[in-house]
């Protein structure tokens, strides 16, 4: 061992070693012994204060740490930007988050729209789960870069993990996402998951860290991983995820509802065993922040008018799947669809996929000789949608049977015709015991050092707590019905839909 190394034995490194003199016993010393180098890179990670530190304590540090290991190449020679309207830009200082960028997997996200079919109600509503993917990596780079560094409650060495889970959490989302999964039965987590284990190229840059490195990030973005701190960044009541689309889907909406003070409460956020607590102080900008996603999900995730989207093209994606089923030849036979219909897809067939790919056959069916997927199809790309009525499913079915049977007898299929559709959320809960871990509740550091739930607090929150909202709504094309031939049935129909 060298003079060093000897030096430090006391379990505190004497800074005068590090003159120009002395830097090259000290790159000796860090090739000598990797455990060295990881002393000095955990010790100069703290204050002053913080640095005295026995070998015991490093030894158990160094196991808890276990078999994380640094990316090849840790940090690139010179930062990439990408200008951000959101955030102003996202800072990538780290190869291992360059080369995920870079990979197959995550640059399809760009040809995945963040809100489906919204762009049909809201036109500037074209931004991808690539933007927001960076955005919430952003954010979460922030956390552990710039507020939790350094805190003693806060293991450092979690970083890139949060980071990468942050980058990967929507991987798995495919075209036009909830709606495709809902016809096909089909999780989005699933197959992010598969993506971060499976042979891939974005498995390939995980294993460059450490064997266990894939599983990991796997894990947090499942909600499993034991480190619940790092769970919490990305899914919770109060998580990047929420802070970033909130911002960026009110951004490209247009709307005004989604905009809360993030600055503040990234400020605020401090990490805590199994959990991150906000700071008292920060208490209305988290009101804030709870009603901005109230008011999101009322005024723009759940618009009718998007919803009406939703209908039609889940109800296309139905049928090309029934008349597959029934052996009906296609014009545009939908080879990207075979395995996805068969219920035997493959990792592969479901990364083939993207919007672009559904749009050419929708486009392409609205010449098929079967009518309804014709019809639904011209529909969806010309933006001619159904009509909507309000409707309670506990005082009304006997109005939709009626109307059910109105369209047999005129020619009109209601499978595809006469639709409910009910959209409900639950804008904050109080913890309730059993219930998933994105339930637990936000937490807040009273001035005296206390935790306690955020609806204790704050009426606000108190006044929407574990109050979920549904809203039903019955779709129909009113054009259909005004051409129906038979008047009395058209007339009766609009009777029962409210209409004039």
């Amino acid at each position: 061992m060298t003079a060093f190394w000897q030096a430090g034995t006391n379990g505190r490194v004497n800074s005068r070693m590090f003159s120009k003199n002395r830097l090259d016993i000290i790159e000796a010393d860090l090739k000598e012994n990797k455990q060295i180098g990881q002393y000095l890179q955990y010790t100069f990670s703290f204050p002053k204060k913080k640095r005295r530190m026995g070998s015991d304590q490093f030894a158990s540090r160094l196991k808890k740490r276990g078999t994380k290991m640094a990316y090849p190449n840790g940090k690139l020679s010179e930062e990439k930007v990408f200008k951000d309207p959101v955030h102003r830009y996202v800072h990538v200082r780290d190869k291992l988050i360059w080369d995920l960028i870079g990979t197959r997997e995550f640059q399809r996200l760009r040809r995945i729209k963040q809100l489906g079919t919204t762009y049909l109600t809201f036109h500037g509503a074209e931004h991808s789960r690539f933007n927001h993917s960076l955005g919430v990596y952003e954010i979460v780079r922030r956390m552990v870069d710039d507020v939790f560094k350094g805190r003693e409650e806060w293991d450092d060495s979690e970083r890139d993990l949060c980071l990468c889970a942050a980058l990967l959490h929507d991987l798995g989302h495919g075209p036009f996402s909830h709606s495709f999964e809902k016809v096909f039965r089909l999780d989005h987590e699933d197959f992010t998951r598969a993506i971060i284990l499976g042979d891939t190229e974005v498995n390939r840059v995980l294993n460059k860290v450490s064997p266990t490195f894939a599983k990991d990030v796997a894990e947090v973005i499942a909600k499993t991983y034991q480190n619940k701190q790092v769970v919490s960044l990305i899914s919770s009541q109060i998580d990047a995820d929420r802070m970033d689309y909130l911002q960026r889907d009110a951004y490209y909406t247009g709307v005004s509802y989604g905009h809360f003070d993030m600055e503040r409460i990234l400020r605020v956020m401090r990490p805590r065993e199994d959990q991150i607590v906000i700071k008292q102080s920060g208490m209305h900008a988290v009101e804030d922040y709870i009603m901005s996603r109230y008011q999101m999900y009322w005024q723009v995730y759940f618009h009718p008018v998007t919803r009406s989207a939703e209908v039609i093209l889940t109800k296309i994606l139905h049928r090309a799947k029934q008349l597959h089923e029934e052996g009906y030849v296609f014009t545009h036979a939908p080879v990207h669809f075979y395995s996805i219909f068969e219920g035997n897809v493959t990792l592969e067939d479901y990364l083939s996929l993207d919007e672009s790919i559904i749009l050419y056959y929708f486009q392409a069916w609205e010449k098929e000789e079967d009518e309804i997927l014709s019809d639904l199809c011209r529909r969806f790309i010309n933006r001619r949608l159904f009509q909507y009525a309000e409707f309670n499913p506990n005082e009304e079915m006997a109005t939709y049977f009626e109307l059910t049977n109105l369209f047999k007898e005129s020619g009109i299929d209601p499978e595809y015709y006469l639709v409910v559709d009910s959209s409900s959320d639950l804008p904050y809960d109080f913890y309730r015991p059993g219930e998933e871990e994105e339930r637990l509740p936000i937490q807040l550091l009273t001035h005296n050092g206390q935790i306690k739930e955020l609806s204790r607090q704050s009426d606000i929150v108190d006044a929407i707590s574990g109050k979920r909202r549904t809203d039903h709504k019955l779709y129909f094309p009113l054009d259909l019905i005004e051409g129906l031939p038979d008047g009395r049935h058209a007339k009766r129909m609009k009777e029962l839909l409210g209409l004039k």
